[in-house]
């Protein structure tokens, strides 16, 4: 029970997390209840996927070829490195299939609500024999590849999935050290909680009550 309050008092604070934007509650509202309930059901359902995730590659985290974490966005799984591809590749690596599977597992039995967004990431090294155009080009193909992976190999539905490439642009390490550009070398899959801006839906609502006040 006093778990369930904490919980309740804590949503709020995770909705704005999530959506990035203010979302003001007023007491009594149904669709700020219903919002609350919403939330609630989806932080749990994200905390089960990582504990699963977690379970299931726990080899893998331990050798820091994945990491988990809960962010604003969702929760998000980086393959770091080159884990996935070859350098200035854009094709799946064979060992890497294990790896994608067992997150795919979760996907389709886990969170087979929730939508996915696929996320390529670069260093800042320009792009010479490759032949790719740009660093762009290269994590657009990267994330398309894990994309089309979790539709053809996995029966992930297309509906569910989205994918973007950010190039050097993101970094979350100097590109200065060897090991920070391997950092920043990542695909990043992110599970998306579903959220609605609560005061959007009331001006929605208030406009349409003031136009059939008008008739």
């Amino acid at each position: 029970m006093r778990r369930n309050l904490l919980k309740l008092a804590l949503i709020p604070f995770i909705i704005i997390a999530f959506s990035g934007c203010t979302i003001i509650f007023q007491k009594g509202r149904r669709s700020d209840l219903e919002q609350i309930q919403s939330l609630s059901s989806q932080v749990d359902e994200l905390a089960r996927a990582k504990n699963l995730l977690e379970e299931r590659l726990s080899q893998e985290i331990k050798d820091k070829q994945v990491s988990l974490q809960m962010r604003d966005k969702g929760l998000v799984i980086t393959f770091v490195g080159d884990v996935l591809f070859a350098s200035g590749k854009a094709k799946i690596l064979p060992e890497a299939n294990e790896m994608l599977s067992k997150v795919a597992r979760v996907l389709k039995e886990n969170v087979r609500d929730l939508s996915v967004g696929i996320e390529g990431h670069t260093d800042n090294v320009p792009i010479t024999y490759s032949g790719w155009k740009t660093n762009w080009e290269l994590s657009t193909a990267r994330a398309l590849s894990v994309l089309h992976y979790l539709i053809n190999d996995q029966n992930i539905t297309p509906e569910r999935l989205s994918a973007i490439g950010y190039g050097e642009y993101q970094p979350v390490a100097s590109n200065d050290t060897k090991a920070g550009r391997q950092k920043n070398r990542r695909v990043e899959v992110v599970i998306l909680p579903k959220t609605t801006k609560v005061k959007e839906a009331e001006t929605h609502s208030g406009l349409q009550e003031s136009a059939e006040n008008l008739k």
